[in-house]
């Protein structure tokens, strides 16, 4: 059976939020292997639609599960006409919540695969990457729609929706990685943090990101699928002494991106707002309740609802170097720069900064660039805290190593993200050792700008040393980069660092 829908939205065009369709009854329909109704088969129905531009952001459409349901499955296609150059075509994501509802926040989240797949299921043994598996109880389901942009022509949706009948199943328990691998003690751990799978968007299994950051010379990595946990329970066998395994998700929504870094396994954390609707406090809040950091993503990237739009009063870090170094990342530095010089005025807090390869297929570099952070041993509180405190540098690679701190006249020392106590006009020594960056140019910044830089030997080993007083540079900061390749910019990046500050504290 075939039902079809066509939606005049005038009345909402451009409205935030979510419509729900008229109700699938699947109560007078016959299984289609023609069996009895109350014996095992299967019955499908049929929806097809219409959504104008304006359309809200997300379609609901309510499925009436009856008892018995072994298994939901369902698939979806969308035209995709010709559209003037300049102007966006159709793309449209897809998910399902149970007969739990779909409130904000809510219990009844089963998956999500954005526009990554055509089609997907779940039942209580198995579900498709994305999607959790569980019981399919009876009760109201909701396929949503998420049209992500809409031609102007419109879009038109045919969604098909099959019922198979039988045995419920078993849900086996799921296992989780551990929150602490053996490690080395208080050290420095490499780890790439925005990571993508065939759980959302990517085309890599767990077992080849796992191998992939061994190669790279991880300590650890957190999986950040977009708004989905079904990769949570993807790790078992993956973990080991040398690697620990962060659970955590990409909430992906319309004005921009947050890895939630580190949070509880399987807590859904809902993406369905805008920056108008001023909740992301309330979300960023949800983050932190399951243990997690919130680090806006690639903030200045120019895919179609990247542009992050929220602010950063409820950021704890900013990922501020995205895959391969970009003039996005550049843009990026230098807002991010910004706020260290608003926190040395006292007009802010800081917030480190943090780098991720946001790897999802060949040929991205899972690594390229990790996040390198002082912890008191290799488990999620200990690397959690490290970067909430900014004991962190970037790296474009596990070949480059550095070491930078800041002494004073009297032997004082501070590190990286902490603060040196120093009179104004007392003279503070800035040291970089690097090693690994052959090629590379050496640069201190403050926040008078980038104030001492020379290149290292052409092994990219060397140490580069200056002198300066907290009178003149309020933090310090390293850089390391490769040679120009964009007139007007400085070279690519291969190592930085989150900054020391200096002078009296107030």
């Amino acid at each position: 059976m075939e039902r079809r829908e066509v939606l005049r939205l005038s009345a909402v065009a451009g409205a935030a939020g979510a419509l729900t369709l008229g109700r699938v009854s699947f109560a007078d329909a016959a299984p289609a292997d023609g069996l009895p109704a109350d014996g095992p088969g299967e019955r499908t129905r049929r929806v097809t639609g219409h959504l104008p531009t304006g359309a809200p952001d997300f379609v609901h459409l309510p499925v009436e599960v009856p008892h018995g349901v072994r298994e939901i499955a369902v698939s979806y296609t969308y035209d995709r006409p010709a559209v003037p150059e300049g102007t966006v075509g159709n793309a449209c994501d897809i998910g399902i919540f149970d007969e739990r509802g779909t409130a904000l926040g809510g219990p009844g989240f089963r998956g999500w695969s954005g526009g990554a797949r055509t089609e997907f299921y779940l039942r209580a043994d198995d579900a498709t990457p994305g999607y959790l598996p569980g019981p399919v109880n009876a009760g109201t389901w909701h396929i949503a729609l998420g049209p992500y942009t809409v031609a102007p022509q419109g879009l038109s949706y045919d969604v098909t929706v099959t019922l198979r009948y039988g045995p419920r199943g078993h849900t086996p328990p799921p296992v989780h990685p551990p929150e602490r691998a053996r490690g080395r003690g208080r050290a420095w751990y490499r780890g790439d943090s925005h990571l993508h799978s065939v759980h959302s968007d990517g085309g890599r299994t767990p077992a080849e990101i796992a191998a992939l950051a061994r190669t790279a010379g991880l300590d650890f990595l957190t999986t950040t699928e977009h708004n989905t946990t079904s990769s949570h329970r993807a790790w078992e066998g993956l973990w080991g002494d040398d690697l620990l395994i962060l659970t955590g998700e990409e909430i992906t929504t319309r004005n921009g991106h947050v890895v939630a870094m580190g949070t509880d396994p399987e807590v859904f954390l809902d993406w369905r707002y805008r920056a108008r609707d001023n909740a992301f406090g309330r979300y960023a809040h949800a983050v932190r309740r399951a243990g997690g950091l919130v680090i806006p993503a690639h903030p200045h990237a120019t895919c179609i609802g990247c542009n992050w739009k929220f602010g950063l009063n409820d950021a704890d870090a900013v990922e501020v170097w995205n895959g391969p170094y970009t003039p996005d990342d550049e843009v990026t530095l230098a807002e991010w720069d910004n706020t260290l010089v608003a926190h040395v005025r006292g007009r802010a807090d800081w917030l480190p900064a943090v780098g991720h390869s946001d790897a999802h297929r060949d040929p991205d570099v899972v690594g390229l660039p990790q996040t390198v952070v002082l912890a008191d041993d290799l488990s999620r509180r200990a690397l959690l805290d490290g970067i909430r405190a900014g004991r962190v540098w970037i790296a474009e690679s596990a070949k480059v190593d550095l070491a930078f701190s800041v002494t004073g006249a009297h032997g004082e020392h501070a590190g990286i993200g902490e603060h040196l106590d120093a009179p104004g006009d007392s003279e503070i020594t800035a040291r970089l050792k690097v090693s690994g960056a052959p090629g590379c140019t050496a640069s201190f910044v403050t926040d008078q700008g980038r104030l001492h830089t020379a290149p290292l030997p052409p092994s990219g080993d060397g140490t580069l040393t200056w002198r300066t007083t907290p009178d003149h540079a309020a933090y310090l900061r390293a850089e390391v980069r490769h040679p120009a390749t964009t007139p007007g910019l400085p070279g690519p990046m291969a190592a930085m660092t989150n900054p020391v500050f200096v002078g009296r504290r107030e």
